[in-house]
């Protein structure tokens, strides 16, 4: 009785907190039906709640207390929202709503921050668009955690107009506010608005220094979000694994070996626990940056492997010209039941190009509908045109590009372009430099490819032509950079 007062007395603290098992809950039921406690909606809709609230796998039992209740309270139907709102059916988030309108009371701010959430998880624009009405009409559009979820709904949605609009009508935005404002046009890809924010903030957490550092490599400016970095050492700034896997993605964005070396220094010196994610980053960038031992030394350190790390390893060994060890991996990969998916079929094929297995590739290629049901993308036909192409097999070439069920890609032409080059054959290099200029009209790469195609049979004429044709319809050459340190 002691414990079932305590519980009445304060609701935070209930009994319901300790229960391990679903029958410890019936218990406790039976004990608050035995002492006539479940006659009082108050009583039942703070059972109801703390049950959704602490153990979310019975919310289907807290739904039935709610049922057998004529006037549960708002903060349990809320409860309700809340749990719903992060589970796989955010939908149901909604039935909850309806039962406190119906039953005349009014929605709080804890509602429509739920109901939000929700949207968002539904990605639904009408329905967030309908929830930002409603709570406009209730008053409670200034509250800052709707306001919160506002900005993660509008930024979910990709409506940065209307996330601006948002943000400046909030008067003294606070610290959560504004870093969901900074992820989200740094995700956005307005990072010179994000950082002017960011600059703006008082105090800035690991959130917002990690929302701006992966906003500029995923918007092209990989070494500012090196700098950032940067500022974070020298402070002594906090990191975790997603600043580290920012960095890392910025290392191989710009080939830079030597500053990826030393964040993964840094990363043993901070002692972060390099998990799946932080793990297939490290693998990535020294595959990238060229240093495959490495790269394997990482991979095969790691307690965890998913479908991801796998592919990335084959992938890396592929591009670094291990074609028949990247098949090994696979076949290793196959034992330890790892299914494949698209991004292991495009290291495979690539494997097998670089190997010049042409038998093998097409097997590979053809398992992966058969056998795994996956539909070949266009970067899987582009392999398999480079794998014919790479082996001199032109004409097959030109077939697989021409029974492709979908429009053939720029890609696919440019792998049969360069195979032309090394095996000198003008009149198909034609066609394939044709067939890029329609898809691309800018594309320099077609144009400097039949470029030395003529030239490799010293028909200057035909390259001058090349030139002059690339000169009236303005196509300039894009120098070829390296910046891969050692």
């Amino acid at each position: 009785m002691q414990a079932l007062r305590n519980f009445l007395r304060n609701p935070t603290i209930s009994i319901v907190e300790t229960c391990k098992t679903h029958g410890e809950i019936n218990q406790i039921h039976s004990q608050l039906l035995v002492n006539g406690f479940l006659n009082d909606p108050d009583i039942i809709s703070k059972f109801a709640a703390s049950i959704a609230l602490k153990h979310p796998q019975n919310i289907d039992y807290s739904v039935q207390l709610l049922d057998q209740c004529e006037n549960p309270t708002v903060f349990a139907l809320n409860s309700l929202i809340r749990v719903y709102s992060k589970s796989p059916t955010p939908e149901k988030s909604f039935d909850f709503y309806k039962r406190i309108v119906e039953s005349n009371h009014n929605p709080d701010n804890y509602t429509f921050t739920f109901l939000i959430k929700s949207a968002t998880q539904l990605l639904v624009k009408d329905l967030g668009l309908a929830v930002h009405g409603t709570a406009l009409k209730y008053g409670l559009d200034k509250d800052p955690h709707i306001q919160s979820e506002l900005i993660n709904f509008y930024a979910e949605m990709g409506f940065l107009g209307a996330l601006k609009d948002l943000f400046f009508n909030i008067q003294d935005p606070d610290l959560v506010t504004q870093t969901t404002m900074v992820v989200a046009c740094a995700r956005l890809g307005d990072v010179t608005f994000a950082r002017h924010l960011f600059d703006k903030m008082p105090d800035r957490d690991v959130i917002a220094w990690n929302a701006m550092i992966a906003g500029y490599v995923l918007c092209g400016e990989p070494s500012k979000g090196l700098e950032l970095f940067n500022s974070m050492e020298i402070n002594d700034l906090k990191v975790n694994e997603a600043t580290m896997v920012s960095v890392l993605s910025a290392c191989t964005h710009l080939g830079v070996l030597d500053t990826g070396k030393r964040a993964h220094r840094y990363i043993n010196h901070k002692r972060l626990q390099i998990n799946i994610t932080l793990g297939s980053a490290l693998v990535n960038m020294y595959a990238k940056c060229g240093d495959i031992k490495a790269a394997m030394e990482v991979f095969w350190g790691m307690k965890e492997k998913n479908v991801y790390t796998w592919s990335g390893a084959i992938g890396g060994l592929a591009m670094n010209g291990y074609g028949k060890k990247c098949l090994g991996l696979y076949n290793q990969m196959l034992q330890e039941n790892i299914t494949p998916n698209e991004v292991t079929f495009t290291s495979i094929l690539k494997g097998c190009s670089v190997a010049g297995l042409v038998e093998e590739g097409c097997k590979h290629f053809e398992s992966m509908k058969k056998k795994y049901g996956i539909e070949p993308k266009l970067e899987h036909y582009g392999c398999m045109v480079d794998l014919l192409g790479r082996a001199g097999r032109l004409d097959e070439a030109l077939n697989f590009i021409q029974s492709m069920p979908c429009a053939p890609h720029a890609e696919a032409w440019g792998a049969l372009l360069n195979a032309c080059k090394v095996y000198k054959n003008v009149e198909l290099a034609k066609l394939a430099y044709r067939k890029m200029v329609e898809l691309e009209a800018k594309n320099d790469g077609a144009y400097v490819e039949l470029s030395n195609v003529y030239a490799d049979f010293k028909n200057w004429d035909s390259v001058d032509g090349v030139r002059h044709k690339m000169k009236s319809k303005k196509v300039v050459k894009v120098p070829g950079v390296s910046v891969i340190d050692s």
